[in-house]
């Protein structure tokens, strides 16, 4: 079955020419230009849409707001960023609404092909595990992607959820800054490694306060490790 990407740009021309080198790619892709279109195809197309690609800068809702509608309906679909913006701060900022990945404008088209492949195989890895993890009431449920603390569901960006499950799947172990970032962002990722610092730091705001000393270990020189004794 054919992967189905949203594409939201509002410049006619580059719409044009990603779509068309997206289908090369033998991509199904689905066109927006504005923020509230973006909206409707994806309620519209959720049950087959793998991907959005997302420009930042759209007439009516910009990308962060789309992005943030769609996280709040509790939906991981990975979302890669199109943005002209080449400031940390901004690039974070789109992460911490729930981006995935992002790609500075202007790109060459085989950075974004290999980011799209990324992000997709990471996906299906994750899709296709159905284990359940628990950390005393904390439960990590693959299958669903989902976790929960008792009753309460804990909300997460993709991005968060992935780190976290590498760091369950490797419990107990001193995992290296660039180990999470091949696990977790993939190897072909050309960020800066304090990203991993970031999301460290964001699971760390998110998680603390159900356990009585910190979930996540730094190891100074290494990186990070989840205890043993999270379990």
């Amino acid at each position: 079955m054919k992967v189905t990407i949203l594409l939201v740009e509002d410049e006619d021309s580059l719409i044009s020419y990603l779509q068309q080198e997206l289908q090369f790619e033998d991509y199904d892709v689905i066109t927006a230009m504005r923020g509230e279109d973006a909206l409707e195809k994806y309620a519209a197309n959720k049950n087959k849409i793998s991907l959005l690609i997302l420009d930042w800068m759209l007439p009516g809702l910009d990308g962060l707001a789309v992005i943030r509608r769609i996280r709040k309906q509790n939906d991981d679909v990975p979302i890669i960023m199109m943005t002209a913006r080449d400031y940390v701060g901004d690039k974070v900022s789109g992460l911490d609404a729930g981006a995935d990945d992002y790609i500075t404008k202007p790109f060459d088209i085989e950075e974004l092909l290999a980011r799209i492949r990324v992000i997709l195989r990471h996906s299906e890895q994750h899709t296709n595990r159905d284990e359940t993890y628990q950390l005393g009431n904390l439960t990590l449920d693959a299958k669903a992607r989902q976790v929960t603390y008792g009753d309460n569901v804990v909300q997460l960006t993709q991005r968060e959820y992935e780190l976290l499950l590498t760091l369950i799947q490797h419990q107990g172990e001193a995992l290296t800054r660039d180990e999470l970032l091949d696990l977790v962002w993939g190897v072909n990722f050309e960020g800066q490694v304090n990203i991993v610092d970031v999301y460290v730091r964001y699971l760390r705001t998110k998680l603390d306060k159900y356990f009585d000393q910190p979930l996540i270990e730094t190891i100074r020189g290494v990186g990070y490790r989840l205890g043993e004794e999270a379990k």
